[in-house]
Order: structure tokens, then sequence, then C-alpha cells
């Protein structure tokens, strides 16, 4: 039997893992567990190729406990549950066994809760892994019996480890230096991504010199990373939402590329873009939302790729344009005080009185013609009579609302005069 090259390398003990320091360090909770030697129900987030299956498997091995590994993907709930039973009615040496459940996160809530009793007797400890967000994959039941940790993406020195390690077990690689270093960025911290690589390396005589050219010939770089379930998605678009409001255009081109690459719909971005344009621009900059739609129009007629430089340049005019959110607060605080008084009417002197009766009632009287007036400004009241007049929008002087503010301040004195006369 031809044994994997992922199973040669897989290491022997939590000291041999490479690149989760912080939870299999002294300090870790990994760590203290074992030290402690009370095994604890985990739940190892993070993107693949960063360890979960084998710290899971060296964490069973640390206590010296069954150990058991499913896969929602392959294995229902129901096989779980034959091996729970079995277990609570006739555990193995009277020891808890460790369950793995890889991909945790594609058993719906009701699967979850087929855990929960278990758990609850301490029939078994757990052990899920996920590349979800635990907050919206798991519920929240199941997640308040699990300890949440976070694995990271294999740096460059976790992943250089990992090819010395094929050096010293399988043989050594007849490599340049910057055809090393681009086998590394080619993994983009997966490190099971970079054994295949090494796997296709591994048929190759010793002698034989592997530069960049080899190197590209046998090896293909990973696709672009990019979670597309909901909190994916969002958390890159906040990203790239965030990096403009910070006025970042650098970030904020990154983010945007990380998206496009990925795959993202680029009019899911172009509607973000618009909302920025008026929640973090707003009137500091009007011409951020002629921009914004601009940007969604060129690519609805040129599409990908040619359409996406229109993205890039709307992406950088909102980072470089002033920002102001006095319209986003103005438009909050009117819905807020809108909403609590919408049993208010608006005054009888601005209603129009289609008929008879409505003009007995004195609807429409007193009205003044703004245009009629020197100033082209009456002054009269807009708001229901037994509200106050409240100042919604407050400019910022930022941009070219420092125009607006002069705006603001000419019709405020208009305002005071005629209220004086």
């Amino acid at each position: 039997m031809i044994i994997p090259l992922a199973e040669q390398l897989r290491p022997d003990s939590l000291e041999e893992v490479y690149g989760q320091e912080h939870l299999l360090g002294k300090e870790g909770l990994i760590a203290h567990a074992i030290h402690g030697k009370k095994p604890l129900s985990l739940l190892l987030c993070g993107p693949p190729g960063s360890g979960k299956t084998t710290i899971a498997r060296l964490y069973a091995k640390a206590f010296n406990l069954p150990y058991f590994c499913y896969s929602a993907t392959f294995h229902g709930i129901a096989d779980l549950k034959k091996l729970l039973l079995d277990q609570k009615n006739q555990p193995l040496l009277h020891r808890q066994p460790i369950v793995f459940v890889d991909e945790i996160h594609r058993f719906n809530k009701a699967q979850q809760d087929a855990f929960l009793p278990f758990l609850e007797d301490g029939t078994l400890i757990l052990i899920g892994a996920t590349t979800e967000n635990p907050s919206f994959a798991l519920n929240n039941a199941l997640l308040s019996r699990l300890r949440v940790l976070t694995l990271a993406s294999l740096n460059k020195e976790a992943l250089s480890s990992l090819i010395l390690r094929f050096e010293k077990k399988i043989h050594p690689l007849n490599i340049t230096e910057e055809a090393r270093t681009n086998l590394i960025e080619m993994a983009q911290g997966d490190g099971r991504h970079l054994i295949n690589m090494l796997e296709n390396l591994e048929p190759l005589p010793p002698q034989e010199k592997i530069d960049l050219e080899r190197l590209l010939h046998l090896c293909h770089k990973r696709s672009a990373l990019y979670d597309k379930s909901d909190d994916g998605h969002y958390q890159l678009i906040s990203a790239l939402h965030k990096s403009v409001r910070g006025s970042d255009p650098d970030a904020s081109l990154y983010w945007l590329m990380r998206m496009l690459k990925g795959g993202e719909d680029p009019q899911f971005i172009c509607r973000r873009l618009i909302r920025v344009a008026s929640e973090d621009v707003g009137l500091a900059d009007p011409e951020a939302l002629t921009v914004t739609l601009n940007a969604l129009k060129a690519y609805q007629v040129l599409g990908s790729p040619e359409g996406e430089l229109a993205l890039a340049q709307a992406v950088i005019y909102l980072a470089l344009a002033p920002k102001s959110n006095a319209l986003y607060k103005a438009f909050n605080l009117a819905k807020s005080i809108a909403e609590k008084s919408s049993h208010a009417a608006p005054p009888k002197t601005i209603v129009n009185a289609p008929t008879q009766l409505m003009r007995e009632m004195g609807y429409g009287s007193g009205y003044q013609y703004d245009h009629d007036t020197p100033d082209g400004f009456s002054g009269q009241n807009y708001f229901p009579e037994e509200m106050e007049r409240i100042y919604f929008y407050k400019p910022h002087l930022r941009g070219f609302e420092r125009e607006m503010e002069k705006r603001i301040c000419y019709f405020k004195n208009l305002r005071k005069k005629k209220e004086e006369l």
C-alpha cells in the first residue's frame, strides 16, 4: 500500500506541529489541558491546511484515549448516535472516547443538538473542526459546551519547516532559493497544498535542479482562498468598507482585489461602494455618489475583467475623498424622531386644501410661496406645530460641507430676522 505523503509527514507529537504556537506552546490552552490531565471538548476553527485534523489526533494520543474520526460530509448524525449510544452502554475500558467531527458546520442546528446529552453526562470528548465562523455555523447550546480555538494560516517559517521535514524524511530538494521562496508563497498559508506540491516534486531525481521555471511547470499556484459563505462574504466587504472609511487607498485596493480574485460578484461590491459614498463621504464630496454610480454602469457595460478597473477607480476616489458621516447621522436621527412622532400632523398652512370643507377648516391658509418673497425664503414653519425645530444635519467642516455650513448659516440668519419682525 502506498502511504500518502501527507501521512508520511504527519507529526508524531504536538511539539512537532508548526505554526500554532499560541495554542500548543506552554501558555496555550491545549498545553494547559494536557498538563492538567483534563481533556476538554474543543472547536478548532481555521483555514484549510492549518492542522486541525492533526491536532485532534495528537490531542487524543496525548491523553491515551480512544479516538474516532468522522466527517460531516460523509457521515450522518445516525452514525454518530450509534457510536455514542454504544459507548454509553458499553464504555471502552470505562474511558471517554474523543470523537473528532470534521466540517461540523455541515450538520444543521437540530443535528448539532444530538451531541448535547452526551457532552452533559461526560460520555465523550468532542472535537469539532470548521473553516466557518463558529458564531454563525454552530448553535449556541453546542458552542457554549466547547472551548473555541482559532488556528492561523501557516506563516513562512512554518511552511519552511514543513519543507525541511520533507527533505529530512523523504529526500533533499535540489532547489534554488528563488524557487523555494516561490514554493512557500504559492502555498498561501495552506500546509496541505504545500504537501501536494512537494508530492509533485518527490519523483524527481535528487540531482535534478529545480529552478523557478521547472517549479512553475510542475506545481500550480493555489486558487485564491475566498469564503463565499455569508460570514466570509461580509468579512471581506467589511474590510474594504472600513479601509475606504479610513482613507487608505492601498488597503482598499488590496481588499477589492482579494474579493475580485476570489470570484465575488463585482456588482455586489459596487452596491456597497454606492452605500459608502453616502454613508462615509456624504456631502463632503457630492461627486462621490456620481463616481460610484458610473462605476456600476461601466461594469454593466464592459463586464469582467475590463469593467473591474472602474471599480478600482471608484475605490481609490472614495478612499481619498473628504469624509463626513453628518448625512448618515442626520438620516438616523430624523428616522428615530419620525418614528416617535408619527402621530403628529403637518401644519395646516402647508397642507393643500382640495375641498371646500378643508379650506373652511383652515388648510392651506396663510401659506407663503417662497419664490414670491424678496429673498426666495419665507421662513415659515414646516414641522408639526407641537414639535420644536430640530437641526438634524450638522455638517463637518471638511470638503464641500464647508459650503453646506455656509448655506445653513445663511438660512438660519434669514429665519431669525423674519422671526424678529
